[in-house]
């Protein structure tokens, strides 16, 4: 499915959503950001298939983004545990995968030596090379890196880590480190290239009433970590971006005591982006916030109006990125996902 488009891309990363992450002034208009979009929802409005990072440009340049999302290759952290479901969604994947709760690879010690970690030197910066040769003129690259809790909980499982928090504090500090030295060694590489504006920490901390695991433990384990990555990417001179779901009230102060520039992921039962555009917003920037569940179920002239009140909030001051509450996943309609970037680009020019 082909679909006309009204916006006139125009890529200014550095004048644009640089200047939104660090909060330096108004921006010309209001730029798009999302964590990403399936490749399902990519076809649909290019029309044809997506198979290669050209086909991902050419769809971020066509919504009006002034960035792109890459990922290094070679840090492949090896897990079990996944579940499978039939993907009900309008433009389905061929199944729909998720992580359980069950025990991880990593249970003794034992596995902790004999797992597979990737290597530093065998991690490869090339698609980052390959992705900054066909980038139009304006656009960057954001590197999505940073998995710093969601990789340990994946290795340990949900309940392997839960129990060993308690049992085997030694073994969780190494897995958390193993993990930080090698998204440190990504970050310091990824943020010294040209073309990277941005880095991004991708590491969902909570669920819809708390953390994932408690505060203490994130302090323990996690937020050192987001501190060190912050002070790689900012000694390049560039933002860091946090993408986390879940009610993380408690640790908000923490987070932006780690320097983060930016964060991303709303829903409106745990916060809605504009209170938290007005609670945080001196401090850090607000990034995207159309609740999924509304944009999911409404009509496009009701999601037009609900981008209005948004933009009415969050626009005032600068430090505000207009996008969904988390992806555009393949179960969003098409339709009422084109209708929100469209109202936003209307109403989104500072000039």
């Amino acid at each position: 499915m082909e679909v006309e488009l009204k916006i006139r891309p125009q890529p200014d990363f550095e004048g644009r959503l640089r200047r939104v992450l660090v909060r330096d002034g108004l921006p010309d208009r209001v730029p798009f950001f999302e964590l990403f979009a399936d490749n399902e929802i990519m076809a649909a409005i290019l029309g044809r298939p997506v198979n290669s990072i050209a086909d991902v440009i050419e769809y971020q340049y066509r919504l009006g983004y002034d960035f792109v999302k890459v990922d290094v290759a070679g840090f492949d952290l090896p897990t079990e545990g996944y579940g499978f479901a039939q993907d009900t969604a309008p433009l389905p994947h061929t199944v729909r995968a998720f992580h359980t709760a069950s025990m991880g690879v990593i249970r003794t010690w034992e596995d902790f030596e004999r797992y597979p970690w990737p290597k530093p030197e065998n991690i490869d910066f090339s698609p980052l090379e390959e992705a900054a040769r066909l980038l139009p003129e304006g656009m960057k690259l954001i590197v999505l890196r940073g998995h710093q809790l969601e990789s340990p909980m994946a290795l340990m499982g949900f309940e392997g880590l839960s129990f060993a928090l308690a049992d085997q504090p030694d073994l969780v500090e190494a897995v958390f480190q193993r993990v930080g030295e090698l998204e440190l060694y990504c970050y310091q590489n990824c943020a010294q290239m040209d073309a990277v504006g941005a880095m991004e920490i991708s590491d969902d901390l909570g669920f819809k009433s708390g953390t994932l695991i408690s505060p203490a433990a994130l302090r323990r384990y996690v937020f050192p970590w987001y501190k060190r990555f912050v002070e790689a990417t900012h000694a390049a001179g560039k933002p860091v971006i946090l993408h986390s779901c879940g009610n993380l009230e408690a640790v908000m102060e923490d987070i932006i005591a780690c320097g983060i520039d930016a964060k991303h992921s709303f829903e409106d039962q745990i916060m809605p982006v504009t209170e938290f555009k007005q609670r945080y917003g001196d401090r850090m920037a607000a990034l995207g916030g159309l609740d999924m569940d509304f944009l999911c179920r409404r009509t496009p002239d009701e999601i037009r109006a609900r981008v209005r009140e948004i933009m009415e909030v969050c626009m005032p001051g600068g430090g505000y990125a207009f996008g969904t509450g988390n992806t555009v996943a393949n179960y969003v309609p098409v339709e009422n996902f084109l209708a929100a970037l469209d109202e936003a680009w209307k109403v989104g020019s500072y000039r």
